[in-house]
């Protein structure tokens, strides 16, 4: 077994990783990042899915990296595609025009921007990449990590990494049962948490459920249809809670009153189209919008559907035995193919009549895979730290805080916004949608309880079921992988566990003033909520 010794071992390449890997390298740490796909950016491109973003974003409300990370995608686009004068023009450029966010864009351009921030890292040497790699074992010598043992996907062959750190970028947690992590799964009790919207008794299979992403186009004339997938009759005659014509349909509930709900769909619309939210699915998502381009150069927009129908919610993927994940996970891409299936077939068109065969599935946009669907799926919840300080529902929570806005940490480390979002769940609980104050990002939920030289990068930090559906986005994930880069120098530099820094008035300051100077926003002006 090939044996490597690094500095720090970054396992996980979605945005947590990238960002970890990237500012520990402009610090001169030597680093090894993993990636269980071909693609790095996780959520932006291996798992196909446009960035939720507070209202805020274009002035204020992240670090410095991210939004380098954001006006590299707007340059990449101004210097690659053929874009009209108008469209080049705007500072605000957003390439798909989507509701979701200021900027859609196609998963593709997110690699290349983030394979260019990396870039001269990996000529150096300081950096060093292993795609279609998974941990699969680990080594510790009491509260340290020692040694992580990687599997090659390809090959089959098993490589050792020994690190001073580690950190977990994965998007399920994958190091904290390997390393013997104190670690959470699933929904909390409310009388552990206090929490208004938790749930009576705690259940640790009760997640936010996973989505297997898609891109589409239409080319009227044409047919696209794919073979009927199996299970679409199940999935079509399956009736849930909230759902009263099923998951394949138009009609879901609304997340905030949880009343069904009938959304447009209708491909390719005229630039003037209204923009209603996600009631007009096309939009919603839209990541190449074709009047963007030069005519031509699109013959169609293209749209990523990450729906509510495509949420796989009959069971989860961690915490079960992997043959059982293994199944979820085959399912959940059933799932999404069957609501292309439907989409082409069955679903009622305008016009009276059913069914859109000339959407066409493009699998190129989102990678190549074999079925054409997203390289990876869309986890919404992860593992999650016991640290040594969790966020709860009432620590954020609009209707709890008010007018006084998100609980003020003193040990901050960054900022995030965006309301307490959960999707029906895998325990068969309907959507929760709860108001957001604009909050911080606690220094204490990176700090594992015990173990000293491993930290959090993505959605694993800790917080609760209720509030990782505020903290799990794209923003707030970047923001943490370069807090723990940063907070892996510090304690380097200092000869110190990461706990003595939020332990010591001094060693924290002084760690808050370098994030300040590295462009880390610690607090908000005031902002109201939503």
């Amino acid at each position: 077994m090939l044996t490597l010794r690094t500095d720090l071992l970054v396992v996980g390449g979605g945005l947590g990783g990238v960002a970890a890997a990237l500012t520990a390298a402009e610090q001169g740490i030597n680093v090894i990042v993993t990636e269980e796909t071909d693609w790095l950016g996780g959520v932006l491109t291996s798992q196909a899915v446009p960035p939720d973003e507070h209202p805020w974003i274009e002035q204020f409300g992240c670090t410095r990296t991210y939004r380098r990370l954001r006006d590299d995608v707007r340059d990449y686009y101004r210097r690659h595609y053929p874009l009209v004068d108008s469209a080049r023009r705007r500072p605000d450029l957003n390439p798909g025009d989507g509701r979701v966010s200021a900027l859609c864009f196609e998963p593709r351009v997110g690699v290349a921007v983030i394979e260019a921030m990396l870039a001269p890292f990996l000529s150096s040497g300081r950096l060093r990449v292993l795609r279609e790699h998974r941990p699969t074992a680990a080594h510790t010598d009491g509260d340290r990590v020692a040694e992580v043992v990687l599997t090659d996907a390809r090959s089959g062959e098993r490589v050792s990494v020994v690190a001073d750190w580690f950190v977990d970028a994965t998007d399920t947690g994958e190091l904290l049962p390997l390393c013997g992590v104190e670690h959470v799964t699933g929904a909390e009790a409310r009388a552990d948490t206090g929490e208004p919207h938790a749930a009576e008794r705690a259940d640790p299979l009760n997640m936010q459920p996973v989505s297997v992403c898609f891109a589409l186009d239409h080319l009227p004339g044409r047919d696209f249809t794919i073979d009927r997938p199996d299970g679409y009759e199940e999935f079509l005659a399956r009736r849930w809670l909230d759902w009263p014509e099923g998951q394949l349909s138009f009609v879901a509930p609304e997340p905030k009153t949880r009343r069904p709900v009938a959304r447009g769909f209708r491909p390719n619309p005229p630039p003037d189209a209204a923009r209603e939210g996600d009631r007009e699915l096309w939009l919603f998502r839209r990541i190449a919008n074709r009047h963007n381009f030069t005519p031509g150069a699109y013959d169609s927009d293209i749209t990523l559907v990450n729906w509510p129908q495509t949420d796989y919610w009959g069971g989860p993927i961690i915490g079960v035995a992997e043959e059982q994940a293994a199944e979820h996970l085959r399912r959940a891409r059933a799932l999404s193919l069957s609501l292309l299936y439907w989409l082409q077939t069955a679903a009622p068109r305008p016009d009276g009549g059913t069914g859109w065969p000339g959407l066409r599935l493009r699998g190129d946009v989102v990678g190549g895979t074999r079925d054409g669907l997203a390289k990876a799926p869309y986890v919404r919840e992860s593992r999650r730290i016991r640290a040594e300080r969790t966020v709860v529902e009432q620590d954020i929570a609009l209707d709890v805080r008010g007018d006084h806005g998100a609980v003020v940490f003193p040990d901050t480390v960054g900022v995030g916004s965006y309301r307490i979002d959960l999707h029906p769940s895998t325990g068969g609980d309907p959507y929760i949608d709860i108001g957001c104050c604009p909050f911080q990002l606690p220094l204490g939920a990176l700090l594992p309880v015990r173990v000293d030289n491993l930290l959090p990068a993505a959605k694993n930090i800790g917080t609760t079921h209720i509030t990782n559906g505020a903290y799990r986005m794209p923003l707030v994930e970047w923001n943490v992988g370069e807090v723990a880069a940063h907070l892996v120098s510090h304690c380097t530099t200092h000869r110190m566990p990461p706990r003595a820094v939020r332990a010591s008035p001094e060693h924290l300051d002084a760690f808050q003033q370098r994030l300040v100077a590295a462009g880390v926003e610690l607090a908000w002006p005031r902002v109201h909520g939503y």
